[in-house]
């Protein structure tokens, strides 16, 4: 006769479909907040933070961006650590509180005319602090998406965790779009501050969303047969390290979109004096489109597999971002908003939407979220400094759209090549993901 399911193994049932909600919400809110700091930098930070609005300033205002990544990695390694030990949940609600509280205080602090070069140095702190939270952001929300959902599905399932970054970026253009149409004294003044604070709102509504969500099968199976490690990054190094420097590369392929939303809508207003909510509208464009089709790229690769998903992707992207920059000169707007859409939701889309069970599928449970969030992390400093690096090498200068698509290429075809390493992963069950054999 065999036993009743017991209360601890109903409790921890596979539930993808909430699991994968509370992953786009928790992105969501996660990736506003990270976003509504990128725009900023681009548009508002450079006449608020430092002394002269000038290319310098922009230079220096970019820069503050990147600076999250430096802390992403150092984050990877703690919050990687006690995932794999304490639990996904636990991590992902500290994450969002960590997130919501250090862009809270953004929009509270004093501009340089007030306290002078104690300004930049506070927004870097706060910019650290959102880097922290989002190294085991992703990390954490694939890893329970991909635990929670049944073999043959997990690429879909996984794709609403970037889905959900889609839908943070959305929000954050649709939130700047009014305060740059405000008068500069405004804009500048508290107008700039309003979208820092309004993402307390939906820190709380997605708190109570998360805190439902109970730990991953996988994790309390693991648990249960003492197959915890007791230091996950060790056993990672010497089991996975391959995989972590494989990782390392395809991710990379993040910088597209850096490059995308951050530098090319200030190669827009800079060179093809394109008015600033238009780039914005041009980014809200291309993130729409992706939320369409990202779980479409999902669905593709738990059919066709995730090597070439992905390789299109990254090899699309470089391809059709040359003609997107040139159109931002061309003063024609039906075609910027064509390449938008055709560069970000049609190209790019396919590995965003791919890698969170593309990455996570390279590891087993036992250091999964250890190694999805340090190799991520190291791989998203080159998307940070993207932005600031080609500034630098003029790409915000006439003519620096060719600077921009080289960047481009580069990182995509290091992206791909990388990818292309890679065991195919996409018949493998779940339980046995990872194994060394």
């Amino acid at each position: 006769m065999s036993a009743a399911p017991t209360q601890s193994a109903q409790a921890t049932a596979k539930t993808p479909k909430k699991a994968a909600a509370a992953s786009f919400m928790g992105s969501a809110v996660e990736y506003y907040d990270f976003f509504i700091f990128g725009t900023a930098a681009s548009l508002i930070f450079p006449y608020v933070f430092f002394p002269d609005a000038d290319a310098q300033a922009s230079i220096m205002s970019l820069a503050t961006f990147g600076f999250a990544y430096i802390a992403r990695p150092v984050g990877a390694v703690i919050l990687g650590h006690f995932g794999d030990r304490v639990g996904r949940q636990k991590i992902l609600m500290f994450t969002l509180i960590l997130m919501g509280a250090s862009t809270f205080l953004i929009g509270c602090l004093p501009d340089f005319n007030t306290i002078g070069w104690w300004a930049p140095t506070l927004l870097v702190l706060c910019r650290l602090a959102q880097g922290l939270s989002a190294a085991g952001e992703q990390a954490g929300a694939s890893s329970m998406t991909l635990e929670h959902a049944p073999d043959g599905r997990r690429a879909f399932f996984t794709s609403w965790t970037l889905t959900g970054t889609q839908g943070g970026q959305i929000l954050a253009a649709m939130v700047f779009i009014p305060v740059m149409a405000l008068p500069d004294d405004i804009k500048y003044g508290i107008g700039w501050r309003i979208p820092f604070w309004l993402s307390a709102v939906v820190v709380v509504v997605t708190y109570f969303i998360r805190r439902t969500l109970h730990e991953t099968p996988t994790f309390q199976e693991a648990k249960a047969n003492n197959q915890i490690a007791k230091l996950p990054v060790g056993v990672l190094l010497k089991h996975h390290w391959r995989d972590v420097l494989r990782v390392i590369c395809c991710a990379f392929i993040a910088a597209v979109s850096t490059v995308y939303g951050t530098l090319a809508i200030k190669y827009g207003t800079e060179v093809g004096n394109v008015d600033a909510a238009i780039t914005l509208w041009l980014v809200v464009a291309g993130n729409i489109a992706a939320l369409f089709t990202q779980p479409l790229f999902g669905m593709a690769a738990d059919r066709f597999g995730r090597k070439p998903v992905f390789i299109y992707g990254a090899l699309s992207s470089a391809a059709v971002m040359p003609f997107y920059l040139l159109s931002m000169e061309s003063g024609n707007s039906l075609l910027q908003f064509t390449l938008s859409v055709v560069v970000f939701g049609c190209g790019y889309a396919a590995a965003n939407a791919v890698w969170p069970s593309f990455y996570a599928e390279m590891f087993s449970a036992k250091v999964r979220f250890s190694g999805l969030a340090i190799g991520t992390q190291l791989g998203f400093l080159m998307a940070g400094f993207a932005p600031s690096i080609v500034a630098a090498l003029g790409g915000l200068e006439p003519g620096g759209w060719v600077v921009i698509s080289w960047f481009t290429a580069a990182i995509a075809g290091i992206a791909a090549i990388s990818a292309l390493t890679a065991k195919e992963s996409f018949r493998i069950p779940t339980a046995e993901l990872g194994l060394k054999k």
